[in-house]
């Protein structure tokens, strides 16, 4: 190793300083330059140097970069959550160390650089579960299907905990504000964007009086353990949850409610729940036979409000499959796919492209339509990870009939359905893979998100974005 450089500080920058990328990348060119621990002055958050050091980026490498313990990645991926200052520096020691010779470091649960980590991954780890838990949307006055939510982490974690929202609430609109990030899902795609202010969330919401009333009745008091309760739910986190107010009388009068119960006398069932309708079975044959057995399809509550089930259509020989989401109000009523106003969208993308549609075969992850009545109209609502698991077999068997050589998935719904769970649409819109049975498949986002764009020129930007993904068919 070259020990000249010692002589000065150099300078690694990390930004955003939780970015496992960014440190990933600092400190491979740190190890590469051949610079031990003690030469490197890590920026990144409150971390800044006072010394103005040399930029690591206009260091030569002298080595090629070693191969690293995958679970020494996954720890820094939570260190770098945490918010001590030092925990850059921290990371490169122990990766310095691995990179030694030392590659059993982790092991070593009483070294104290790896017994520091791990408490620090710990705390990210509290941390994150303490947001799932106690993250509390309320709907914004005004504004239909959106919601905002106020949280004030220990930790950078936001990053980290967004894509589970993303994947538990797929069906609304939402922020999360915490002091230092925010972020924001549309329906289709996670954003970020700077802090804000408890002010920037609705102060109530007209469903947590229902709530609270729900959490009364719901609320066991022959289970109350104060002590316990304080642990789990801290009383930082009070002020987020609308039931917190409800805790006083409710503790309070928790012993005559335990008597109550004791000496309740022993009632009965009034009624038997009847049991679920047996799912319609999936034929084997020909296309038009799987329509038909459809048609009385019930793996799922949605067929009882929607019109009728939207299965797919096409010719049965069709090289290119489009698995949409879930049928629209036209698509329900005519009980044809992508006739409403994504499918014309749809459509006119395929024109620019001098795509025939008549040699596609189109269908849903979803057969039936999912909606919320609002006076006259009917609004979609997106389908459930269960609906989308109840139809799977549907699309299974279409798949198997058509044989199609290549599908493309219209949404996350969609791509859920032909990839599998895991599958983010963020990461993988426009890229295509190959399934295990060999049919390659891309996916790209809805045409109604498109539709879904404020303003003009972000529909413009969008629909563009979206015929260039569908392009990718005339390379193929």
């Amino acid at each position: 190793m070259n020990r000249q450089l010692s002589t000065s500080r150099i300078s690694a920058q990390v930004d955003p300083p939780w970015d496992t990328a960014a440190w990933r990348s600092a400190a491979r060119a740190a190890l590469c330059a051949g610079l031990a621990p003690e030469d490197l002055d890590w920026t990144g958050g409150a971390q800044g140097s006072l010394l103005g050091g040399s930029d690591l980026s206009t260091l030569p490498a002298t080595r090629s970069a070693p191969r690293v313990p995958a679970e020494f990645l996954t720890l820094a991926d939570a260190v770098l959550c945490h918010r001590a200052e030092d925990r850059h520096g921290l990371l490169y020691r122990m990766l310095w160390r691995i990179a030694q010779g030392e590659r059993a470091l982790l092991l070593r649960a009483a070294d104290p650089d790896v017994h520091r980590a791990r408490t620090m991954a710990q705390a990210v780890k509290r941390d994150s579960h303490k947001m799932k838990a106690f993250v509390r949307f309320r709907e914004v006055p005004g504004d239909t299907d959106r919601y905002i939510a106020w949280f004030e982490p220990d930790q950078y974690i936001v990053d980290r905990v967004a894509p589970f929202f993303a994947r538990r609430f797929a069906g609304m609109r939402w922020a999360i504000v915490t002091p230092y990030r925010s972020a924001i899902w549309d329906g289709e795609a996670l954003a970020f964007a700077g802090g804000g202010t408890r002010a920037d969330a609705p102060a109530e919401d007209a469903r947590e009086d229902l709530w609270r009333t729900y959490y009364a009745n719901i609320f066991n008091p022959a289970r109350l353990n104060t002590t316990m309760m304080r642990t789990e739910m801290p009383q930082k986190y009070w002020k987020h949850l609308p039931e917190t107010a409800l805790l006083p009388d409710l503790v309070r009068d928790a012993g005559l409610r335990v008597r109550e119960m004791a000496e309740r006398e022993h009632q009965a069932p009034r009624r038997r729940i009847p049991a679920a309708p047996a799912p319609a079975p999936v034929v084997a044959g020909t296309l038009d036979a799987l329509r038909e057995s459809a048609r009385d399809c019930r793996r799922c509550p949605l067929w009882q409000p929607a019109t009728q089930t939207v299965f797919g259509e096409g010719p049965a020989t069709a090289r290119t499959m489009i698995v949409g989401e879930q049928p629209g109000d036209e698509e329900d009523l005519s009980g044809r796919p992508f006739v409403g106003p994504a499918g014309r969208l749809f459509s006119r993308a395929l024109e620019e492209l001098g795509i025939p549609r008549d040699t596609l075969y189109l269908t849903n992850a979803v057969k039936h339509f999912r909606f919320e009545p609002r006076g006259k109209r009917r609004l979609h609502k997106r389908p459930d990870v269960a609906h989308i698991e109840a139809c799977n077999g549907w699309l299974r068997a279409e798949i198997a009939q058509v044989q199609p050589e290549r599908i493309v998935c219209l949404g996350a719904s969609a791509a859920r359905a032909v990839f599998g769970p895991g599958v983010r649409l963020t990461e993988e819109r426009g890229i295509w893979r190959t399934r295990e049975d060999g049919v390659r498949a891309f996916a790209t986002v809805h045409p109604s998100w498109v539709l879904r764009q404020g303003d003009q020129e972000a529909q413009a930007q969008a629909y563009a974005g979206f015929v260039d993904d569908l392009r990718l068919l005339l390379a193929a």
